[in-house]
Formats: C-alpha cells, sequence, structure tokens
C-alpha cells in the first residue's frame, strides 16, 4: 500500500535518478518536476529517464519568462549583492523553483515534497522554507538528512552501484572535478578541486563568459531604459538590435556581457548554517544590469535615500540567500512582499 504521493525537485542527473527510485522503494507513489530556468538540459531525454524509473507523472514546465519578471527584476530593483560580491544567481532561483513544486503538489493531491539538495548548503533550507511558507502541512523528505539514506549512499561508488543494480542510466561521459549549477541568471562551480582557494579556476571551466584576454577589443555601447527601476528594453547603438520583453532583455545582456568576460568572481562565501564554502560564479547580464542600476540611482536619489536604500540592499540580499524572503513580483509596490521564517530546519549535526 503507497505511504502516499510525493513531488520531486528532479534534475534528470544521477543524485535524483537514485532519490526517485529510493522514494519508490520506500513506499512512495512520485511525481517528478523538472524546472526549465534557463539551463542547457535535454528535457525529453530527461522525461523519458524519469518514466523509464517509473515516475507516476513527470512535469517540466518552462519558467523562464516567470523567473525573470519576478524574482530577478526585485533582485535588480534591490541591488542585491550578498557579502558585496554575489549577486545571488542560485538563491533567487531556489524559490522560482519551490513554488512550482509547490503549486504541482496542491494540484495533485500530494502529501510530500522532496529535493536532493545535502545537508551541508544553503539550497535545502532556500527550498523548505518556500515549501512551508506557501504548503504548510507538506511533509518534506530530505532523503540527504535521514541516515537509512546517506549511511548507504557514502559517495558516488555507492550511487552508481545503485544506479546500476536498479537499471538507472549512469553518465558515459567523464565527470568534471568540481559541482555546478547553471541558471539563465548565473553559473555556479564549486567543491572537488576548487575547495582549495590556492587552487586556480582551470581555463576550460567557465561557460557563460570568454577569457578577457579573448574578448573583442571593440566595445559593444548599450543604451538600457528603466522604468520604476526595471529594465524595459535595452538597443546596442552599434548594431541598432533591440530588445523589450524581459525575457529577451536578459538573455541578450548575457550574450553581451560573455562576449566581453564580463561577470566573473571567485570568493569565499559565509554559507547560512555556518560554514564558508569557495565558490565561483559567472553572471554577465546581472553583473551589467547591477552596475546601469546604480548609475540610474545617482540620478534620481538624493544622498540620505540612497544610504537607507543600501541598508536596505544589504538586508534584502541576507534574507534572499538565507532562505527566507520569497519575491512574488518585480510590479509590487515593495521589491519584498512575502517573508515567511521557520523557527530552524533539521540538520544532521554529523553531516
Amino acid at each position: 500500500m503507497s505511504k502516499g504521493t510525493v513531488v520531486l525537485a528532479y534534475s534528470g542527473g544521477l543524485d535524483t535518478s537514485c532519490i526517485l527510485v529510493w522514494l519508490k522503494e520506500q513506499g512512495y507513489d512520485v511525481i517528478t518536476f523538472l524546472a526549465n530556468i534557463g539551463q542547457d538540459e535535454d528535457f525529453e531525454a530527461a522525461k523519458k529517464k524519469a518514466e523509464s524509473l517509473g515516475a507516476k507523472k513527470v512535469f517540466i514546465e518552462d519558467l523562464r519568462s516567470e523567473f525573470v519578471e519576478n524574482f530577478i527584476w526585485p533582485a535588480v530593483q534591490a541591488n542585491a549583492v550578498y557579502e558585496d560580491r554575489y549577486l545571488l544567481g542560485t538563491a533567487v532561483a531556489r524559490p522560482c523553483i519551490g513554488s512550482r513544486q509547490v503549486e504541482i503538489a496542491r494540484r495533485e493531491g500530494a502529501q510530500f515534497v522532496s529535493h536532493g539538495a545535502t545537508g551541508k548548503g544553503n539550497d535545502q533550507i532556500r527550498f523548505e522554507l518556500t515549501c512551508y511558507a506557501l504548503y504548510p502541512e507538506v511533509e518534506i523528505i530530505a532523503p540527504w538528512r535521514i541516515p537509512e539514506f546517506y549511511n548507504r549512499f557514502r559517495g558516488r561508488k555507492d550511487l552508481m552501484e545503485y544506479a546500476q543494480k536498479h537499471g538507472i542510466p549512469v553518465p558515459v561521459t567523464p565527470r568534471a572535478p568540481w559541482s555546478m549549477d547553471a541558471n539563465l541568471m548565473h553559473i555556479s562551480y564549486e567543491s572537488g578541486i576548487l575547495e582549495n582557494p590556492k587552487s586556480h579556476a582551470p581555463a576550460d571551466l567557465y561557460q557563460m563568459t570568454k577569457n578577457p584576454e579573448d574578448s573583442p577589443n571593440t566595445p559593444d555601447v548599450l543604451e538600457i531604459e528603466f522604468r520604476n527601476g526595471v529594465p524595459v528594453k535595452v538597443t546596442n547603438e552599434k548594431e541598432g538590435k533591440s530588445k523589450d520583453s524581459p525575457l529577451e532583455i536578459f538573455s541578450y545582456l548575457n550574450e553581451i556581457g560573455g562576449k566581453h568576460g564580463v561577470g566573473r568572481i571567485d570568493i569565499v562565501e559565509n554559507r547560512f548554517i555556518g560554514m564558508k564554502s569557495r565558490g565561483i560564479y559567472e553572471t554577465p547580464g546581472g553583473t551589467i544590469l547591477l552596475k546601469a542600476h546604480l548609475d540610474i540611482e545617482t540620478f534620481t536619489m538624493d544622498k540620505e535615500v540612497r544610504r537607507i536604500k543600501q541598508g536596505l540592499g544589504i538586508k534584502f540580499s541576507e534574507l534572499v540567500y538565507n532562505g527566507v524572503l520569497i519575491i512574488p513580483s518585480a510590479q509590487s509596490p515593495i521589491p519584498c512582499t512575502f517573508i515567511h521564517i521557520i523557527g530552524s530546519v533539521p540538520l544532521e549535526t554529523d553531516y
């Protein structure tokens, strides 16, 4: 007899594919949900894989426009930067994914949601606070915090053996010696050889941006029009090319910024749970918009208002990074319109 229905945030990768099969072993009916937020992904292949592994239903949702309008634009309005450098590309994406996951869970009558985030990072908190905020009665299954699961799967070797035993297709290409998370706003790289701060990023690591040494010597001149703190049009004055929809604007700024090697940072940040983490990020379009929006504010704010805004922007960024802020709309009178703080998230202290 089924224990109930669980909606799993699914990527199609090794971890969440093993989690799908493991959840079925535990007696759950599994619905998988894969969000398209701009990552380079074969969504049809991921759907077929989930179906072959026994998913009851598979949802693939194109959230790119929603991601830009309802999550990236409020971050632009707030000049959101965590610890002076990180533009929050992963942090703003998780509530976008989590909110649609909850919507599917409610619509399908699922009592549970699940994710593949580990017990050491920020994403577990971002996903779970979003789910609890929008679906308070939901129960969350976090396998990487369940001793039965993480004692069974102590590393990639155990996952690979489990996959081969259960007919889960395994990666045929060698895995990069670091982990990567990509969306429309950025790509982040961490772990593996990057954990040592003395290790420089290999030249072949970057995927969104050209090496500045290889970028054009001739500049692109962009005119960006803002309305209520939100970009509404971008024009390349050299080419005469214009974009005026949110998704097209941001995608084009990524293209131009990437061509010129804009938006690379290499930092050590303080995670919400108390650990330090080295991360390398590419955020070309977001970096261009941050600089342009700061310039707009020099024209529109006096020094006292700007000082207050800077303080609010820092707090806003901390709340987004820590997962306690949900941003439903850039068109709201206040960029932050829903805050839901849960007292604590259970963590395995030895993991």
